[in-house]
């Protein structure tokens, strides 16, 4: 029986956001609010999406930043499920509180850049998709090739480190280096890790890959402002991140579907 989403643990789930957001408002009051004193993103020399920056205010672009709660809150779910004492997936809760600990850290350096448009802001922001794009990746090559959970965790550190390499010393490069590392992930899951996965409900990966194309469709629209609004509190960048959290909620669910093999490997 597939382990029941009650409403003890959405609660929890959001009531640590809120604590999350309550922390980074800390820290941003620490920093802030004069951002021009910082290093600006390299967004900013070209467009920082469609949301009007507020100049002088503790959060420069709003909609953008707290729509970025999405995934901190889908991945405390993940790992307020992972914690339960119903868990019944084949993925270790180990493996699903990472994954967690993946969306919280996208989600988180999301804000920092929209709050504060700046280069260290930025960073983050890429970090945490690094990170999930990583895990995925991993995920997947560790299903195919049956890597052990020490080497993979090894493996998983040392594309992370590699990639934030890249990240500081080039980073124009950072949107499409993700792209890259996104679909490399995607298909190697489809291919050849999704047949070793016993029971897996691939319906819901698919689910996932369709509302990332939405949202990434939606992102173009509003970064390239053929939908823009400048000074609405309902921004096209802020669907982007709340589809991007259905997605990854979405593909944490075709984890949690995997059910133990009955035959020895």
């Amino acid at each position: 029986m597939d382990q029941t989403i009650t409403s003890r643990h959405v609660l929890t789930a959001l009531a640590l956001a809120a604590l999350s957001a309550l922390g980074i408002v800390l820290l941003l009051l620490q920093l802030g609010p004069d951002w021009a004193a910082y290093t600006p993103a390299t967004c900013t020399a070209t467009r920082c999406f469609c949301e009007l920056p507020r100049l002088g205010v503790l959060i420069a672009q709003p909609a953008n930043s707290w729509s970025s709660y999405g995934y901190v809150f889908v991945g405390f779910l993940m790992i307020v499920l992972a914690r339960d004492k119903g868990w019944v997936s084949a993925m270790p809760p180990v493996a699903a509180m990472a994954f967690g600990v993946t969306a919280i850290s996208v989600g988180l350096g999301s804000v920092l850049l929209h709050a504060t448009l700046t280069l260290w802001g930025q960073f983050f922001d890429v970090l945490g998709m690094y990170l999930v794009g990583s895990f995925m990746l991993v995920s997947a090559l560790s299903r195919w090739l049956r890597i052990p959970d020490r080497q993979a965790i090894l493996l998983f550190m040392l594309l992370c480190a590699a990639l934030v390499m890249l990240l500081i010393a080039a980073p124009e490069v950072r949107r499409w280096l993700f792209a890259v590392l996104l679909i490399v992930a995607i298909v190697v899951e489809l291919a050849f890790a999704r047949p070793k996965r016993p029971q897996v409900k691939v319906g819901f990966y698919f689910a996932g890959i369709l509302a990332k194309a939405i949202a990434f469709t939606i992102w173009n629209l509003d970064q390239h402002g053929l939908v823009c609004s400048p000074h609405s509190l309902v921004q096209g960048h802020a669907v982007w991140h709340l589809l991007g959290a259905t997605s990854l909620w979405l593909t944490f669910s075709y984890y949690r579907s995997e059910r133990q093999s009955m035959t020895a490997e």
